[in-house]
């Protein structure tokens, strides 16, 4: 597993990021988004969502618990965990059908889903740093490469 940090001084950098981790998941996979509330994993989430292509709003699926996209023939499913009370849940939502080739799932609160969810292939974590914050990325053995698109 590969890991290292990205300072984002503001919320372009978090915007900037984002669209440059959207070159990694054109063919889909499992990304962990987590951070405090209002850490900055949504404004991530739809930064990424805009450089795939997508041209509609992207809502946080904080209450929803999920949010599908297509963009051309890539599946995208958004999750929030945050509110859910057991894992088990993750089946009823459909998570099964979701994990195959070609679909980009999404995870915020990833702790939430644990012991159904896959390993990721990217974890992303958000602290705060004074105004700005800090990307902690783990990419696993799939994204490996990542490390000399995004690192700066």
């Amino acid at each position: 597993m590969t890991t290292f940090d990205i300072d984002l001084p503001d919320s372009a950098a978090t915007e900037a990021e984002g669209a440059r981790l959207a070159s990694l998941l054109r063919d889909g996979g499992v990304v962990f988004l987590s951070g405090e509330l209002g850490a900055g994993k949504t404004t991530l989430v739809r930064a990424l969502l805009r450089a795939l292509g997508h041209e509609g709003a992207v809502r946080s699926p904080t209450y929803a618990i999920v949010e599908p996209y297509r963009i051309g023939t890539l599946e995208v499913y958004h999750l929030d965990l945050y509110r859910i009370a057991d894992p088990d849940e993750l089946e009823y939502l459909g998570l099964r059908e979701w994990l195959r080739p070609g679909v980009l799932v999404l995870v915020e609160w990833p702790q939430r889903g644990a012991g159904l969810l896959p390993p990721p292939d990217l974890h992303l974590h958000l602290d705060y740093a004074g105004e700005g914050r800090v990307l902690h990325v783990q990419a696993g053995d799939r994204l490996r490469p990542m490390s000399t698109v995004t690192r700066r």
